[in-house]
């Protein structure tokens, strides 16, 4: 019995380690994401998923319009596409 008992105490630490080190920090890390992709404002200069760099001319509900290079061509991205702000410089 106490081979059982140690058998299940085993699993129940492993899922908590699992749990504290790889689940934990990935939910915390789509939270952020998905927060930045909702804080998204006009002026914005942003990096695409694919490395785009460009600024954000329109944001709606799930598309997100970007201004590329120096013609300032617009372009429509999903905003999941984002993959991170710039820090304005000053």
């Amino acid at each position: 019995m106490s081979q059982a008992v140690a058998g299940i105490i085993m699993w129940v630490v492993l899922l908590v380690v699992f749990y504290f080190f790889l689940i934990r920090p990935q939910k915390k890390k789509d939270k952020q994401l998905k927060s930045m992709r909702e804080n998204l404002n006009v002026g914005d200069k942003v990096v695409t998923i694919g490395g785009i760099v460009a600024n954000v001319a329109k944001v709606e509900e799930d598309v997100v319009i970007l201004e590329v290079g120096p013609s300032r061509a617009k372009m429509p991205f999903e905003k999941w596409a984002i993959a991170s702000i710039q820090l304005k410089e000053k």
